[in-house]
């Protein structure tokens, strides 16, 4: 039976969703929690001899995000362990400059996308640049760390508070504009584990500011982005709908039924990297013709039950035969958690096969 770690990250129930998953499937693999953040970390790892990792990294602190990072590179590059979701994905996972890098390096249509290290460097662009502009911090979701441009006096001052010391900062506290904001206050306040964590999550997003660089990218017009889910071989769509200037962190969502050349496009920027859990966020090209990926996450919230429906119906999309087909269901259990588990135990039982024909 595949014996797999479930790494703690700093947030401490921020891996409960691996456990609750693993236990719907304890009659097929065992699991220890790991805290990757503790010293003990390395001999705790030596000590399990685990098939696997299941990971949540990190999006709201530099700093843990640095340690999870090196710590998991000796864990899967030095010790060979496998992780899921891999490696790769984890990498550009709420890591926006290097996902511009990654996007540009693979030849991936996504907005263009500037960093700078130098005040002057960032300054002297502005001169010809055309705005409006998005500043983003590299390391923050939901759009925490997102600011809208509008002129050249505006990107200045936000490049001089970058450089200056005061920094680019995520938006912290509850975001009361939010759909659902009362239901979600209440239960945090029904239930004091949650709040605990929801408060240790402000405090870290808190402490964490960006100062020694800027990143600034070109403004995409549009009234949703499409967020494609793959799983595995399942497939999910829907569209986020902006509020304001910016789709992200708005937790409004339509679901129509999605254009299946979503599904041929996040397959063909997914299938050649091995990547096994990813949220891709899609603006449809200013020209018409095709898609530009604004984020890519292997790990993200479900505020709805599914991620897609089709006809009314939830369900999932699978290519079989060279056509995608529908096939209704209930595959998004556990903020898709479930299914994730499910194909860690379909690449375990294909590993071994292989290695034991």
């Amino acid at each position: 039976m595949p014996h797999v770690a479930i790494l703690q990250n700093e947030v401490p129930d921020d891996h409960l969703l691996w456990i609750h998953a693993c236990a719907e499937r304890a009659e097929e693999l065992t699991w220890e929690v790991v805290d990757l953040t503790r010293a003990d970390w390395l001999e705790r790892m030596h000590r399990g001899r685990f098939d696997a990792m299941l990971a949540t990294p990190p999006g709201w602190n530099t700093a843990f995000r640095i340690l999870f990072d090196e710590r998991l590179t000796i864990l899967h590059h030095v010790l060979g362990i496998p992780v899921y979701p891999s490696f790769e994905e984890i990498q550009i996972y709420e890591n926006k400059k290097y996902l511009a890098y990654w996007l540009e390096a693979r030849g991936i249509p996504h907005p263009k996308t500037w960093v700078f290290y130098y005040r002057e460097e960032a300054l002297h662009f502005l001169n010809q640049a055309t705005f409006p502009l998005v500043g983003k911090t590299s390391i923050g979701g939901g759009g925490s760390g997102v600011v809208m441009l509008e002129n050249e006096k505006m990107a200045r001052q936000y490049v001089e508070n970058v450089f200056s010391g005061r920094g680019a900062q995520l938006r912290v506290g509850p975001k009361w504009r939010k759909k659902g904001f009362f239901s979600r206050a209440l239960r945090k306040l029904l239930r004091p584990q949650e709040l605990q964590q929801k408060l240790q999550q402000y405090r870290l997003q808190r402490s964490d500011v960006q100062r020694d660089f800027v990143l600034l990218q070109a403004y995409v017009p549009h009234a949703y982005e499409w967020r494609v889910v793959r799983i595995g071989d399942s497939f999910f769509a829907h569209k986020k709908l902006k509020k304001g200037a910016m789709a992200s962190g708005s937790l409004l969502k339509n679901y129509d039924n999605p254009p299946l050349d979503l599904f041929d496009f996040v397959e063909a920027i997914t299938e050649p990297y091995g990547f096994l859990s990813q949220a891709v966020d899609l603006f449809e090209a200013p020209d018409g013709n095709g898609y530009w990926v604004n984020e890519m996450q292997c790990i993200f919230g479900q505020s709805d039950p599914y991620q897609m429906l089709v006809d009314g119906q939830p369900g999932r999309y699978r290519r079989m035969e060279g056509r995608w087909v529908f096939e209704p269901g209930d595959f998004n259990r556990l903020e898709c958690f479930a299914l994730r588990v499910e194909h860690v135990l379909q690449l375990l039982h294909e590993r071994k096969a292989e290695v034991c024909p």
